[in-house]
């Protein structure tokens, strides 16, 4: 008897155990989409990361660039009248790597009280009409004249600022020494001779980037939705503030500056 009851506690014991494997296994199955969640997770993690330091850096080049555009006797007047403006911290062969064929953008809109909205990110295809043959390229700034222009920003994708457009795009070089702000937009360019004379040109294959703005912002976002003010970046102010700084400079002759109000 007591033989029988050791046999049947074995063969007890060997059930549980095998019922503890199997456990085992079905709980390693159920775990399995969890775990393939997150190997998928883990590359969306490092892309939004990827966008965002590259939003950032656009942000940063860009006071650079309006640094620059402070130097230029008229620009101020030109931004103290207009409505927004696109800034390409880098165009062309020294823009690889940065996005588009072409680079990358930042889309800062004046609001009614006359406050720059924070940055909207865009890729550009190309320059139409003028870029010189050869140039390696730079720093260009599309100042947007009217809400014609803005809109053009706001309502479409994969646009173009040009003629065909039904944008006039002027040639800030070819209208500095007479009177600028004649067309919807005046494009300047920090790369002396990138436009040549050509009174105007234009850029073509402009496209929304919503990757980088959602990244910049933490969250899906529209265009309108960053110069309505519904969200905003600390990181953008300095660039905002460079911009502010640069339309209030107060020009005397040909003395150049004597101040800047904020």
């Amino acid at each position: 008897m007591i033989t029988k009851n050791l046999k049947l506690s074995g063969l007890t014991i060997a059930c549980l155990l095998a019922a503890s494997s199997m456990s085992g296994l079905v709980a390693a199955q159920s775990a399995s989409p969890a775990e393939e969640a997150a190997k998928k997770a883990a590359p969306a993690s490092t892309n939004v990361k990827k966008y965002e330091t590259a939003a950032m850096k656009h942000v940063s080049n860009s006071v650079s660039v309006v640094r620059k555009m402070e130097s230029e006797a008229g620009m101020s007047d030109l931004l103290q009248r207009a409505k927004g403006v696109f800034i390409m911290p880098a165009y062309g062969r020294v823009a690889v790597g940065v996005g588009g064929s072409g680079g990358a953008g930042v889309l800062l809109v004046k609001r009614e009280d006359s406050s720059w909205s924070d940055p909207i990110f865009y890729h550009v295809g190309g320059i139409s009409f003028g870029a010189q043959v050869g140039a390696e390229g730079g720093p260009i700034a599309m100042v947007l004249n009217n809400d014609k222009a803005v809109e053009s920003f706001m309502q479409k994708n994969d646009f173009s600022l040009t003629a065909d457009a039904g944008l006039t795009v002027i040639n800030w070089n070819a209208t500095a020494q007479g009177s600028v702000g004649i067309g919807d937009v005046v494009a300047w360019s920090g790369t002396k001779g990138l436009f040549g004379n050509i009174a105007s040109i234009g850029l073509t294959g402009i496209r929304f980037s919503k990757n980088e703005t959602d990244a910049y912002y933490h969250q899906s976002v529209l265009a309108r939705d960053v110069v309505n003010g519904i969200v905003s970046n600390p990181q953008s102010n300095i660039l905002k503030e460079q911009l502010e700084a640069t339309t209030n400079i107060k020009m005397n002759g040909s003395s150049g500056k004597t101040g800047k109000s904020k």
